[in-house]
């Protein structure tokens, strides 16, 4: 349905249209082949890829195009024009003139169907329909011919152009006016060459509709007669209430759309790829694990800063090589060679995640660079107290030959240790950046009920707590994690002991890394998108009276898309597990998932492990046991329940 709500601008905002000027050239929010990008205070700025220093910038004029474009344009656009504006109250802003016709609402664009298609059927879309067996190089010769197909069926309908309001705005809050929609009758014309294939013809459609209430109607007709009523397609959303063929063409648009947000990579024409459609297949299961949640938010959110940075220094470069007029200065050359090798770093860690599928155990180097300290020169150890004032009374239980020092912050108490030294900490809340750096043999302790001695993560930092100490020790205290990448705790190596502790998740739940090991004794994990516990091949755990509940905590209705829970085991070697008196509970996957190939001997057939992971069906003690002894799994007396999936699977890959 129509917005209720709309944006209206001071008069002054909108760009002035010079006689003189009328008939040429726009400057377009689309930097293409022929035209411009911005247009500041009425100027018009040409940006055009007229140097190409690097090699990573070249490419087909319609590729260029169609690729700005979509760099450029606020996400925003890819909404519905009703969602668009904010409903609050503005200041009065001045009115339209009586001899201005005022734009009506927007009438609602056609739905997407691609958000209800499951992963496979996007795959089956994209791969098996669309792309077929071609190279990487002529993609954007396939996507186009695609939608030239798809745009035969109708050669004129009705659609919202959403372009970037620099086209007709010389100021505006970019939170507030995230695009500018023109209801537009559209003209398909079969396109002359490569350039013009993301190209539409469009003129103003009546009534005069636009989600900007004062926009002038003359205004518009301006800027389309300078931009010669060309636009680019992908810019046009088609709208509800026409015949069948529209939503079939929606669809196309929407495809295509997908395509260059999402899959497309500069660099794909680039390189050599022997399967191109494997390749677009892997990435479409990437986007799909961040949309339901497999790959932990605070994960996903890192890799889409990332994508989102290499496009914009990608955008950066080309301008700054457009603002060259004539042949490059050295320092000219210089700049566009740094710019140049930025996009290349960018795009290597890219290619990185995209490879890995973004392990939830986070970034793939050690986290800890940091070398152990080892035992003081004198031998003696210290125990640190963490508290704004020290008195008598809290170190009264303290032998008499203990050497103290007090320290108002946790992190600069951790900077200070020793193998060897104790960190107590009263109650209160802390930050503490050298917990992700842990190497020496420490304690470190509450004071209190737990609940009131809380260490929060720093959203800014990648990990929370990281270890690689032979043997370290937390207890009696919180750990809340805030927007941290990594795992709440992992384990790189050596032995971690969580004892009396709640961790209260974010993203990733523990991680114990290939050799490492855990003891977890008392202690509550709730609320990690993943698994609670996460052991990798070749680790070790003990898990004794825990309560592990509401993880795989995913923001999706599809409880489907994982399997996750509250443990995961990957087996290639076999982890060993031990768990005794654990309550597993109301998780949205399984209560305890295991991970094995389909070649291990020990595999169970699938029918058989169908059966026994519905939930409420009794357990094939026999097969079970069978199971467990080959994987060094002991678990006694534990209590799992009310998980969403059922109790304990054994999943093949």
């Amino acid at each position: 349905m129509a917005s209720a709500s709309r944006a209206s601008v001071p008069a002054d905002s909108f760009r002035t249209i010079s006689p003189g000027r009328r008939g040429e050239k726009a400057a377009s929010a689309v930097p293409g082949d022929t035209a411009a990008a911005t247009t500041l205070k009425g100027t018009a700025i040409p940006v055009r890829s007229v140097v190409a220093f690097p090699r990573q910038v070249k490419g087909k004029a319609g590729r260029e195009a169609a690729r700005l474009r979509l760099q450029r344009l606020p996400a925003a656009q890819a909404e519905d024009p009703g969602e668009a504006a904010e409903e609050e109250e503005e200041e009065p802003l001045p009115s339209v003139p009586e001899d201005e016709e005022e734009a009506q609402l927007l009438p609602p664009v056609c739905g997407s169907r691609m958000r209800g298609m499951w992963r496979d059927e996007k795959v089956s879309l994209y791969c098996d329909q669309v792309l077929q067996d071609c190279k990487a190089e002529d993609a954007d010769e396939v996507m186009g011919k695609y939608l030239s197909e798809k745009l035969k069926l109708k050669d004129k309908w009705l659609g919202v152009w959403k372009t970037n309001p620099n086209v007709f705005f010389v100021k505006y809050e970019e939170a507030s006016i995230p695009f500018v929609g023109i209801l537009v009758e559209v003209t398909c014309e079969p396109y002359q060459d490569s350039s013009s294939r993301f190209k539409v013809t469009v003129s103003v459609a009546e009534p005069f509709s636009s989600n900007i209430a004062n926009i002038p109607r003359d205004l518009v007709d301006d800027i389309l007669e300078e931009l010669e009523h060309s636009v680019p397609l992908l810019e046009v959303y088609p709208v509800e209430g026409q015949d069948t063929d529209i939503h079939d063409i929606a669809l196309a648009l929407e495809v295509v759309r997908f395509f260059y947000d999402f899959l497309w990579r500069d660099w794909d024409d680039e390189e050599s790829c022997e399967n191109y459609a494997a390749l677009i297949e892997e990435r479409i299961n990437l986007w799909c694990d961040i949309q339901d949640g497999t790959i932990p938010g605070p994960i996903a959110q890192r890799f889409k800063k990332t994508l989102e940075k290499y496009k914009n220094k990608r955008v950066e470069l080309v301008e700054y090589q457009s603002n060259i007029k004539e042949d490059p200065s050295a320092a000219e050359a210089v700049e566009c060679w740094k710019k140049y090798y930025e996009i290349v770093m960018l795009c290597g860690l890219l290619k990185m995640w995209e490879d890995l599928r973004l392990r939830v155990h986070g970034p793939f180097f050690p986290r800890i660079l940091r070398r152990r300290k080892g035992k003081r020169e004198f031998g003696k150890t210290i125990t640190h107290i963490v508290a704004k004032v020290m008195t008598t009374e809290m170190i009264k239980d303290l032998s008499s030959d203990t050497l103290l020092q007090q320290h108002d912050d946790l992190d600069l108490a951790l900077d200070n240790c020793y193998s060897g030294d104790t960190v107590i900490i009263f109650p209160g809340e802390y930050q503490a950046a050298n917990l992700a750096l842990l190497t020496d043999d420490i304690i470190i302790k509450g004071v209190g009920k737990r609940e009131e001695i809380m260490i929060t993560s720093e959203p800014s930092r990648d990990s929370f707590v990281v270890s690689k100490a032979d043997n370290v020790k937390l207890m009696h205290l919180s750990l809340i994690q805030q927007g941290t990448v990594d795992g709440i705790v992992v384990v790189e190596s050596g032995h971690m002991t969580l004892e009396n502790c709640i961790l209260k998740c974010e993203g990733t739940g523990v991680c114990v890394l290939t050799g490492a090991a855990l003891t977890i004794t008392d202690s509550e994990i709730t609320g990690a998108q993943g698994a609670g516990v996460e052991l990798y091949p070749g680790s070790i755990a003990i898990l004794e009276r825990n309560e592990i509940h509401h993880c795989n905590n995913l923001r999706t209705s599809d409880s489907s898309k994982s399997t996750l829970g509250g443990v995961n085991m990957k087996v290639l070697p076999a982890p060993k597990l031990k768990m005794t008196n654990n309550h597993i509970y109301s998780n949205k996957g399984y209560g305890v998932s295991i991970l094995q190939p389909t070649e291990q001997f020990f595999i169970v057939a699938e029918e058989a492990l169908n059966k026994r992971a519905a939930s409420g069906d009794k357990k094939d003690d026999k097969m079970l046991f069978k199971v467990m002894q080959n994987l060094n799994l002991e678990m006694n007396n534990n209590k799992i329940e009310a998980n969403v999936k059922g109790d304990i699977r054994i999943v093949t890959s």
